[in-house]
């Protein structure tokens, strides 16, 4: 009887645990997310700084407009774009953005090997250690910064890098949590930085042969 009463005891306790367990976990994973949300760039914090290097990644003419606008005033010798589709050459990009290719076409280079932003880090580490350069202005949609200077930073950790958000229309920042189709973004952008943050953690203890997106 005392034997199956302890059996009880100790199970209800075991139980116990990992339901405390299971609740911390939630609520750490709400409370970030919180976090993350809220503390998404709303504004530029350095636009005047000059780099090497303008890095645009690819994700809507948006950015391609920024930095381009960036690199005619001469805030830096060149603009790489990381991510471009195959077959999309300068001339294009700039029709895109509507810029005039006479004036800054010749300083304008394309990355075409990456896919995604762990791609868009290395892809602009080889590049910029090729260029011989050491700083660059990073430009991609607010919501992606946190993330993109993560890779960024780990793909050049000896690198000065300035962040340089650009803002949609379409992405509704305060009270982000009433519109779905931004929660929705939020909460995806949110687990890729968590997967980001841990997986460059555990790069830089040991080479680690797969590296999700």
């Amino acid at each position: 009887m005392n034997d199956r009463l302890n059996k009880r005891s100790r199970a209800r306790a075991g139980l116990t645990r990992i339901l405390s367990m299971i609740a911390f976990a939630a609520i750490a994973w709400a409370g970030g997310l919180v976090w993350f949300g809220e503390t998404i760039p709303d504004r530029v914090e350095d636009s005047e700084t000059r780099t090497d290097a303008i890095v645009v990644l690819t994700g809507g003419p948006q950015r391609l407009r920024a930095g381009l606008g960036m690199l005619a005033d001469g805030r830096a010798r060149k603009l790489f774009v990381s991510g471009v589709y195959r077959g999309v050459d300068v001339s294009e990009l700039l029709r895109i953005a509507r810029q005039s290719p006479a004036e800054i076409e010749c300083c304008i280079v394309l990355g075409y090997s990456a896919d995604n932003t762990v791609g868009n880090a290395e892809e602009t580490a080889t590049w910029m250690r090729a260029e011989g350069y050491a700083s660059l202005r990073l430009v991609t949609a607010n919501y992606h910064m946190r993330r993109s200077l993560i890779e960024f930073h780990h793909a050049l950790p000896e690198a000065t890098i300035i962040p340089h958000p650009v803002f949609l229309d379409s992405f509704h920042q305060e009270d982000w949590w009433r519109w779905p189709g931004t929660a929705s973004l939020i909460l995806s952008e949110y687990h890729k930085f968590l997967a980001a943050f841990v997986w460059t953690a555990i790069e830089g203890v040991a080479p680690v042969p797969i590296r999700p997106s």
